[in-house]
């Protein structure tokens, strides 16, 4: 009789450990951008990879991605590929650029293009300065 259990107890065990991984990973991979690195202020553009103006953004998102690491968290969101962020962070239009502090608080909202030096100016005017890498 245990030979006739132990391979149908077995293979719940395995399949109750595979679900309970695949549900790790579903909420993982679901954190709120706006509090996933609490130590870093944070800069989150919302748009679509194929707006004009949010191409215009996307490599000066990249390079502030790559100056300020360790410093700011810079995050991009299609919200065409990803429409439950449009809602979740009411986007009227895109882009939207979300200025976080350390903590995941809003502090500031831009809709439309926003150069780097804008962004910069905007991270000064929150109390914030990211100078460049020497």
């Amino acid at each position: 009789m245990l030979k006739k259990i132990l391979p149908v107890l077995l293979l719940g065990i395995a399949a109750g450990a595979v679900f309970q991984l695949k549900n790790h990973k579903q909420t993982a991979g679901s954190a709120d951008p706006a509090t996933e690195n609490p130590a870093l202020p944070k800069l989150l553009d919302l748009g679509a990879g194929k707006c004009v103006p949010c191409k215009a953004m996307a490599p000066i998102l990249d390079e502030m991605k790559l100056t300020f690491a360790g410093r700011l968290q810079v995050e991009f969101i299609d919200i065409w590929e990803n429409k439950d962020a449009g809602e979740r962070y009411a986007v009227r239009m895109i882009p939207t650029q979300i200025f976080y502090d350390a903590d995941g608080n809003e502090l500031f909202r831009h809709e439309g293009f926003f150069s780097r030096d804008e962004m910069l100016n905007q991270w000064e005017q929150l109390g914030y300065t990211f100078a460049e890498a020497e």
